[in-house]
């Protein structure tokens, strides 16, 4: 199993600010969905590396971009699946 980390927000225009964010300071972040069992509020979430959160800390608070939570959760990532071929 592997750990990923998601950060959460209450609507989708802060997640594509700091997504914005992130991604024009050199730090990388993917948009995905997210997951029913870290929040049922807002259907997008950032995934980023564990090893920047202090960074994103700090650019969220210096951008005052507003998030619910930074949380962790190890998913089972199958590399084979939806594969046919």
């Amino acid at each position: 199993m592997k750990e990923v980390c998601y950060v959460l927000f209450n609507n989708h225009e802060n997640g594509l600010k700091l997504h914005k964010i992130l991604r024009a300071n050199g730090l990388k972040a993917t948009i995905s969905p997210t997951p029913r069992v870290l929040t049922k509020c807002c259907g997008i979430s950032l995934i980023i590396d564990k090893e920047e959160i202090e960074t994103i800390r700090k650019l969220i608070q210096e951008n005052s971009i507003e998030i619910l939570s930074i949380e962790s959760i190890e998913v089972d990532i199958n590399p084979n699946r939806d594969r046919y071929c």
